[in-house]
């Protein structure tokens, strides 16, 4: 009863916001027709979860103190060695909060050079992922041994549970998308990775206990607030983890609401080639494009050798997580959060394409994507 509670003052809080705060008039989704009008205009598209190896978060990433042009430029140069035509890159709304001025031009900046090497980013918005306690500020060393043991959540536990923060959190998605929302550097908008996940294994103690209730009522207006923008770029939410047999009838609602309200259809897949072609093709009876935004995890099943040329068969796109190992630490396993990696390495790298001196972790995976993406 309390969770109902919560929702249904929620959703009315937010239903207020809306009506009071009109900013521009909404952009229905898209059609079936436009969104792969669309996709036609693309090559396929191929890239890596980005975050430079100097930044262990987001926050870190684009705060100004430990912004770092040049690191970037040299990374993403060697993501145009491979072929790599996109990367999908975390934003949070603490950094508009902070300083939106700056951080529209640090957004620039970036553009700039990722457009330089013929990349262009797909943005995230928000990420119910790992820690729910984000600052801004300087953030902790990594957690020696420990897979991404600094990344953090947008919006916080604390944004998340405080409605009266939710025009804050409005302000900063249009400011944003509405900053960039012509421009052709962008390649799409992600408004809000895995909005379902729980972090059981990780901050189990610091997640709200009614975080799926909270979420629920709010993706569908993060999709409406991007829409006021009208952006010329298409919005996507990517489903992860779902059963798709057999046709998705048992589909929970925030992966629903994320099919519903995406342009184009986005997934996660960490599993065997087998199934990521069988998701695929549950997904293809959208009729809208298909985007794969995460996959790639070595020691599971999902490897570049086995997905890749799946992906450029079914002329879906594929962004790898992990570009460059760096002080995220996803070359290490999600189980190091229960066996730390301290003493040992694991046998095998579980993401990152490259080390941070900028050579392959293994030469037959870098050589097989340029040969598929058409660079050798």
């Amino acid at each position: 009863m309390k969770n109902l509670k919560t929702v249904v003052m929620t959703a009315a809080f937010i239903a207020i916001c809306s009506l009071a705060n009109p900013v521009w008039a909404q952009s229905p989704r898209w059609p079936e027709q436009k969104a792969n009008a669309w996709y036609a205009q693309q090559p396929w598209l191929v890239g890596s979860n980005y975050t430079p190896k100097s930044a262990i978060n987001q926050l870190e990433m684009w705060q100004e103190a430990t912004f770092n042009p040049d690191e970037i430029d040299k990374e993403l140069s060697w993501a145009e060695s491979l072929g790599m035509n996109t990367m999908r890159v975390f934003l949070h709304d603490l950094l508009w909060q902070q300083d939106a001025s700056g951080f529209q031009k640090r957004l620039d900046r970036f553009l700039t050079i990722a457009s330089r090497h013929h990349i262009r980013p797909m943005f995230v918005l928000f990420d119910s992922c790992w820690d729910p306690l984000p600052h801004l500020g300087p953030q902790h060393p990594p957690i020696p041994g420990v897979h991404n043991s600094g990344w953090v959540q947008s919006p916080g536990a604390v944004a998340l549970a405080d409605p009266t923060q939710y025009p804050r959190l409005k302000a900063y998605v249009q400011g944003v998308v509405g900053a960039f929302a012509k421009d052709d550097r962008i390649l799409a908008w992600d408004v809000w990775n895995e909005p379902g996940a729980d972090n059981a294994g990780s901050y189990a103690k610091q997640e709200l206990k009614d975080k799926t209730a909270r979420v629920i009522p709010l993706l569908p207006q993060v999709f409406a607030w991007a829409r006021e923008a009208n952006p010329t770029q298409p919005l996507t939410s990517g489903v992860c983890c779902v059963d798709t047999s057999p046709d998705g009838a048992n589909l929970p609602e925030i992966q629903q609401i994320q099919l519903r309200e995406s342009d184009v259809v986005t997934f996660h897949n960490y599993s065997w080639p087998e199934y990521f072609k069988q998701e695929i093709a549950w997904l293809k009876k959208s009729n809208r494009p298909v985007i794969c935004t995460e996959y790639m995890a070595r020691s599971v099943g999902s490897t570049f050798d086995t997905i890749l040329p799946i992906a450029k068969q079914e002329h879906v796109g594929a962004i790898n997580w992990g570009f460059v190992a760096g002080k995220t630490q996803t070359n290490l396993p999600w189980e190091s959060w229960e066996h730390p990696y301290i003493h040992s390495q694991p046998s095998v790298w579980f993401h990152e394409v490259l080390r941070p001196d900028g050579t392959p972790y293994r030469q037959a995976e870098a050589d097989l994507i340029r040969r598929l993406t058409g660079k050798q």
